[in-house]
């Protein structure tokens, strides 16, 4: 009989089967009629308890077993079959059917009393896990409310502004008659890099509306830029007065993660930009190397460069640029190029499988933001 109890827990059902036939050798050793009852209710305990979804058959099952087992001993001792059950007459087989109504009833009690159990547990574990749903659209309804508040900002007055600079700069060439070429091609060039900047934003402000009850009204997403288009942003720059070279060594894998494309892209454009804010003029060199399992980028100026690390309105440039390279499980290093100045950024992203994610990345920058 203790095989039975220690299987309970583990494989319920099969412990419970071999309780039938310890009941069938108490027919021959009436002396086990405790310890038989004791483990067949702690097995119907635990069966009701954890796996059984309706107690009743079982119950019935139970009580019908129970019932038979007695009947048949008392048989046996009426009868004197068997040879090893004691004869009985009429008092003794009224206390065996006693035995069996008390066994009855302890059998609906214990499976009565396992289901309740069971029942509660269950109800608790609804409520919690409807309390982890509510708490979690609580958060998923606080986040869109920040983000379309962000995503009004930005519409209100950073689209605004944009939109006023792009009118102003594609008017200008119409409004004065005679400006120089050079001059009627840095507004051309200021009103191109303000629509890129609001097709930016368009996309940007997309994103965050998407749980808007308005998201289908929202303006199209915008393709991400890739390693293809660096050309144009480098062809952009020289229209603009820079002076800038490409080289790439390796063979460039035939697919990269979008995020590792859009990084270099973003980090490359980052470059440029402080390129003309701090080095208007200077010649920047990018090199771009593809090996196996990483991503290499150089970008170098021969101009002064920043003066401080995150030099300029808002410091965020070069902090921002780390920041993306960190969110792939890459690094990102920026300093002087030299003592005879110009400014050096060096960045390796990897590619390889185990690299982190950018969800991944995101969501422990923001976390750590928070915490901090």
């Amino acid at each position: 009989m203790v095989l039975p109890l220690l299987w309970r827990r583990r494989v319920p059902r099969v412990g419970l089967l071999v309780v039938p036939a310890a009941l069938l050798n108490f027919l021959f050793r009436p002396e086990l009629l405790m310890t038989v009852a004791v483990a067949g209710v702690m097995g119907l305990h635990t069966l009701a308890r954890h796996r059984v979804p309706h107690p009743a058959p079982l119950s019935a099952g139970a009580i019908t077993g129970s019932l038979l087992v007695n009947a048949g001993h008392v048989a046996m001792g009426v009868y004197d079959l068997g040879g090893r059950a004691p004869a009985v007459g009429a008092d003794g087989s009224l206390s065996y059917f006693t035995e069996s109504f008390v066994l009855a009833v302890g059998v609906v009690a214990t499976v009565g009393v396992a289901d309740a159990t069971r029942s509660r547990e269950e109800s608790r574990q609804a409520r919690e896990a409807a309390q982890r749903e509510l708490i979690a659209m609580e958060r998923r309804h606080a986040a869109a409310q920040e983000r379309a508040a962000v995503a009004r900002e930005l519409h209100d007055i950073v689209a605004h502004s944009v939109s006023v600079i792009a009118v102003q700069a594609e008017s200008a060439t119409y409004t004065t008659p005679d400006l120089s070429p050079p001059a009627r091609d840095g507004f051309q060039q200021i009103a191109s890099s303000a629509r890129s900047a609001l097709t930016e934003l368009r996309r940007l402000l997309s994103v965050l509306r998407a749980d808007e009850a308005g998201a289908e009204e929202a303006a199209p997403v915008v393709p991400q830029p890739t390693l293809d288009s660096l050309e144009a942003l480098l062809e952009a720059h020289r229209s603009g007065g820079g002076e800038v070279s490409l080289h790439t060594t390796g063979t460039r894998p035939a697919v990269l993660p979008p995020s590792l494309e859009l990084t270099v892209y973003r980090i490359v454009q980052e470059a440029l930009t402080n390129a003309r804010r701090h080095a208007r003029g200077a010649a920047v060199d990018i090199r771009l190397t593809y090996d196996e399992d990483e991503v290499r980028l150089r970008i170098a100026d021969d101009g002064a460069g920043p003066q401080t690390p995150e030099a300029g309105p808002g410091g965020h440039g070069l902090s921002g640029m780390r920041e993306r390279a960190n969110l792939l499980g890459g690094r990102l290093t920026s300093g002087h190029a030299g003592p005879e100045g110009g400014f050096l950024i060096e960045a390796e992203l990897p590619v390889r499988a185990g690299a982190k994610s950018f969800a991944e990345g995101v969501y422990e920058l923001r976390r750590g933001n928070r915490s901090g």
